[in-house]
């Protein structure tokens, strides 16, 4: 097993070697060229950062500054938005459903390295896959970690640190993430926290 492979396996790896540091350069030209294109021309950053991710739905969005590892490891599915600067280290696999919003400043890390200095030090890494579910919005400056999966339909508050899996429905914030409260059928006529929508086509 190479360390190409060991990666994909979320085994430990070393990122200069077989290939590795080749394809992340590769990458790295496609999201300058991402990164700086005129505005203006969807269809053109449309073509290109479904070039960039290993797979996506008919429609997404993904606003400069956008930056990833590999762009391959990322799965993403229809209707997705992401704010500026979200970043994902997909040295590990990084599946995302569909209808979910990411704000400003999101971080999403698979990547790690190990705690003993002199392990740390051998240039060994890893990276652990990260899911998160259908239906999902993840508040501004939020980081989540390696090996955590979000379920459908949460709600991750602004400047969290998810380290832990959150389960479907619910409402989690906080360093470390913890859940707050379930999402119920309450809460479908608030817009925000007690002001009602004043229309009728929410629902």
């Amino acid at each position: 097993m190479d360390h190409k492979e060991r990666m994909l396996a979320n085994l430990p790896y070393k990122a200069w070697l077989d290939g590795l540091s080749e394809e992340r350069m590769e990458n790295k030209k496609k999201i300058f060229r991402y990164n700086h294109m005129e505005p203006g021309n969807p269809e053109e950053k449309d073509k290109l950062i479904k070039e960039i991710l290993g797979k996506t739905g008919d429609y997404i969005n993904i606003e400069a500054p956008f930056y990833c590892d590999y762009g391959y490891n990322i799965e993403i599915g229809e209707n997705f938005f992401a704010n500026y600067n979200f970043t994902v280290l997909d040295v590990g696999k990084v599946r995302i459903g569909k209808n979910v919003q990411i704000a400003p400043n999101v971080s999403i890390y698979t990547a790690g390295h190990p705690l003993h200095p002199d392990s740390r030090n051998s240039g060994y890494e890893y990276g652990i896959d990260i899911t998160i579910g259908d239906n999902v919005w993840i508040g501004g400056n939020t980081c989540i970690m390696p090996g955590v999966t979000i379920g459908d339909n949460v709600v991750i508050g602004a400047g969290s640190v998810v380290t832990k899996d959150i389960p479907a429905n619910m409402i989690a914030v906080g360093n470390p993430c913890r859940v707050i409260r379930e999402i119920t059928e309450a809460d479908r006529d608030y817009y925000y926290k007690d002001r009602k929508f004043d229309v009728d086509d929410y629902k």
